[in-house]
């Protein structure tokens, strides 16, 4: 799934996440989605979500279940 668009993101999905902390290094965070923060429905660096943990970062890759 494309994680540049917001709609293939929902509360609950697994996904891999760049923090902003990783962006030079492109080390990836996983985790399960706790909010939305893009309010468009495409964004070219990946949608911005919160993890359960707090985490906040750029969707770089969604986690088949």
């Amino acid at each position: 799934m494309d994680a540049t668009i917001r709609n293939n993101i929902k509360p609950g999905t697994l996904v891999n996440i760049v923090l902003k902390k990783d962006q030079r290094s492109g080390i990836l965070t996983e985790g399960i989605v706790k909010d939305i923060l893009t309010n468009a429905p495409v964004h070219y660096h990946g949608i911005k979500v919160r993890l359960e943990d707090g985490q906040v970062g750029r969707v770089k890759e969604i986690i088949p279940q």
